[in-house]
């Protein structure tokens, strides 16, 4: 186990850098420790509690397929899940667009203001997958840059790096929408 300054944690979590151990104990005892925080951190970004929870469930099932292979499956479980949100995203996006193309108004005006309706997860979905990455678990699962670093398996200032140039396209995004 790594020393104590070596270690990361998040409030009311077990360290990032943790060994689990292997076996069904160890990853029960993941699951038990993570499922509540991981369900509620995708709760924020899909807005629906059962979507929530089918994508932590899912992510989980996926990290159990590969238990025996990682030496973080915690970092693992939080990547694997930031891009399910990045898929479910993706879906809505598309099921949006065919049902405002349908609930258009004959004379072709579209349903859809972008300047009134600004889409916040369309915005961060369009980021490339490196700072999306980042942005998400940085932002909104509430890692510190460390600890995402960890995660990602990438130096700290790579990071700090990723997490700038995400703001800045967030914010000129934005800027675009307003005009």
């Amino acid at each position: 186990m790594s020393p104590p300054s070596e270690r990361l944690t998040v409030a009311g979590e077990p360290p990032v850098g943790r060994s689990w151990g292997t076996g069904h104990a160890a990853a029960e005892e993941l699951f038990h420790a993570c499922y509540p925080r991981l369900t509620g951190w995708v709760r924020r970004l899909v807005d629906d509690d059962e979507v929530a929870r089918e994508i932590a469930a899912e992510a989980f099932a996926r990290l159990l397929a590969r238990w025996s292979r990682l030496d973080n499956p915690q970092s693992y479980l939080y990547v694997i899940a930031a891009n399910l949100v990045s898929d479910h995203w993706r879906k809505s996006g598309r099921e949006r667009h065919a049902v405002n193309k349908l609930a258009a108004a004959p004379t072709g005006a579209s349903a859809c203001h972008p300047a009134q309706d600004v889409d916040v997860r369309a915005l961060i979905e369009a980021l490339p997958p490196r700072l999306r990455a980042a942005f998400l678990l940085h932002h909104y699962a509430g890692f510190g840059v460390r600890e995402v670093a960890a995660m990602l398996g990438k130096p700290e200032g790579t990071i700090k790096a990723d997490l700038h140039h995400a703001r800045v396209r967030l914010k000129a995004a934005l800027a675009d929408t307003g005009e």
